[in-house]
């Protein structure tokens, strides 16, 4: 690596830290200079086993560090805003998990914040970063599918144990928040195609038993002011794994397999009047992509396609969803004064 490599600052020892941010930098030479879990022996296994320099005694400790540089946060959904929040008034970067906050109040806050700050911001849609989403994305401009008419993405999974935090109403849980949001992205960034960014025309859900008000699945219809309509279905307790986006066309279509784990299954497949192929796009994680976008912008001024405004727009649309539904808003979360 010519350039400096970035200093990042992990909040937690989660699971999805491993995948979504020590092998990115393990690949691309960036270093985890700090860590802080709850459980500090947590922190410690995290350390050793990715190398990360220090580990610290809380999240505050890690936001606080001037050898911090970024701030990485794959906390639970309830904790995203409030750490994003003190991350920015210490003025790293941030690259949080989705989505950003818990609801639009939270999200607005945060952009604010940013704007305040002058840091850099973004919400970790890793996907959007891998050749197979920007192939999708090819086909559309190239012409190859013709104009666009209809969008299906959809997310669903088994489901995790009860005790899993993502069945919390006050951790902001639920299926759209872990799942959905991921549909709802990538119907949203097909605005430049789709003569602008859709609008939610209906949604239904259900609830998860034994968790009032938390969503085990969800569908929403959404419309496109080009006339294209779009269907954002996830479900978080489905007798399989689905992660796939189909994008109709008046001349072809493509379908990502599994747009959101192409390391996992990388195909598109296309089909339009000349016959059907099947293109491989390459299992490089989305997220090593994701971190070299983020550095390459922090170091090099180059474009980045995420930040404050769209994350706040995601969260719009997710909570237009929950209304439409029936479920209430997630609720916000206070840090306690000690944190």
């Amino acid at each position: 690596m010519t350039e400096e490599p970035l200093r990042i600052g992990v909040l937690g020892a989660a699971r999805i830290a491993e995948l979504s941010i020590a092998g990115p930098a393990r690949v691309t030479g960036h270093r985890l200079v700090a860590v802080a879990a709850r459980d500090r022996s947590r922190a410690q296994a995290f350390a050793a086993e990715h190398d990360v320099e220090r580990v610290l005694d809380s999240y505050a400790d890690v936001v606080s560090d001037p050898a911090v540089e970024v701030v990485y946060n794959p906390l639970a959904n309830g904790l995203h805003a409030p750490w994003n929040l003190a991350a920015l008034a210490a003025g790293k970067h941030v690259l949080t998990e989705k989505p950003s906050a818990s609801n639009t109040e939270e999200a607005v806050e945060v952009r604010d914040a940013v704007a305040k700050a002058g840091t850099v911001f973004m919400e970790g849609f890793h996907y959007l970063f891998h050749p197979v989403t920007r192939r999708l994305h090819e086909l559309l401009e190239s012409g190859e599918l013709g104009e666009l008419r209809h969008v299906e993405t959809t997310m669903v999974m088994p489901a995790p144990p009860d005790s899993d935090p993502r069945w919390s109403l006050p951790l902001a849980g639920g299926a759209l928040m872990d799942l959905g949001c991921y549909s709802l992205h990538a119907q949203r960034v097909l605005a430049p195609w789709a003569g602008g960014a859709p609008r939610l025309v209906a949604a239904r859900g259900g609830e998860r038993a034994g968790a009032p008000g938390v969503d085990e699945w969800l569908d929403a219809d959404l419309e496109f002011p080009g006339g294209a309509t779009g269907s954002a279905r996830c479900h978080m307790a489905h007798d399989g794994w689905e992660m796939s986006c189909r994008i109709v066309g008046s001349l072809g279509e493509a379908t990502a397999v599994n747009f959101v784990q192409p390391h996992l299954d990388d195909r598109v497949r296309v089909r339009t009047a000349s016959g059907e192929r099947v293109e491989m796009l390459g299992r490089r994680s989305s997220y090593t992509y994701q971190l070299e976008a983020f550095a390459a912008h922090l170091r090099r001024g180059a474009p980045l396609r995420l930040d404050a405004d769209d994350a706040l727009a995601t969260m719009r649309l997710i909570d237009d969803c929950y209304q439409a539904a029936g479920f209430p808003l997630r609720p916000r979360t206070a840090l306690p004064a000690s944190a």
